[in-house]
């Protein structure tokens, strides 16, 4: 697959970042927070991660139309915490699915605070379904809890088929500067003085926390 950190990304359209896998989330130049949902798609099915809040939900919806697929293919949500910036579009998404089948997937612990926003589809724990979900072709996405980061309930998820992990606030951080991609270099790797950036950069990526 082409190196696709490597080309000029339009953050007006979704973004593929793997096979069948897209980035349809909002970037605002002001925002220090970033909303992130991504799209997999497997033949006539698809599933989004962390969907993103309410203000945001009219940017994600069009692109996921922008990539080909319609919102009746959706046929679950999953979210890997319960914060507002990834929940809170829940009932838009339901709305506009518009099926009696639509799961929504978390952990257990996540489905005490995700119940609020007034959700009509069966929340399903992570640890009932093994900590897999499977689509209809047999690609699996595996759930693998994170506590420590930021809540009891937060997880992420690994594609099979890709090698593509959706770590959702593992490696998150508060800044204006901000790249769907983050590319290192080796000075980079080895550096430690976070505050003064050897190579005149005016910000450390590794160092804001």
């Amino acid at each position: 697959m082409h190196d696709v950190t490597n080309i000029n990304l339009n953050y007006d359209r979704p973004i593929k970042i793997a096979e069948d896998i897209f980035w349809v989330g909002f970037y605002d130049v002001e925002a220090g927070l970033h909303c992130n949902p991504y799209l997999i798609v497997d033949g006539g099915e698809a599933i989004v991660i962390d969907g993103g809040s309410r203000p945001d939900f009219s940017t994600v919806m069009m692109k996921i139309l922008q990539t080909g697929i319609s919102p009746s293919h959706i046929v679950a949500l999953i979210y890997q915490h319960y914060d507002p910036d990834l929940c809170g579009s829940i009932p838009n998404f339901e709305d506009i699915i518009n099926r009696d089948d639509l799961k929504i997937i978390t952990s257990k612990c996540n489905n005490m605070f995700i119940r609020h926003y007034s959700v009509t589809s069966p929340l399903l724990d992570i640890e009932e379904g093994d900590f897999v979900f499977e689509f209809s072709s047999g690609r699996k996405l595996e759930f693998i809890k994170t506590p420590y980061s930021h809540s009891a309930g937060s997880c992420v998820t690994f594609d099979s088929k890709t090698g593509v992990l959706f770590t959702s606030d593992l490696f998150g951080s508060y800044s204006v500067e901000w790249g769907l991609f983050l590319n290192l270099s080796e000075d980079c790797r080895t550096c430690t003085d976070y505050y003064n950036c050897p190579r005149g950069k005016s910000y450390c990526p590794l160092g804001i926390f």
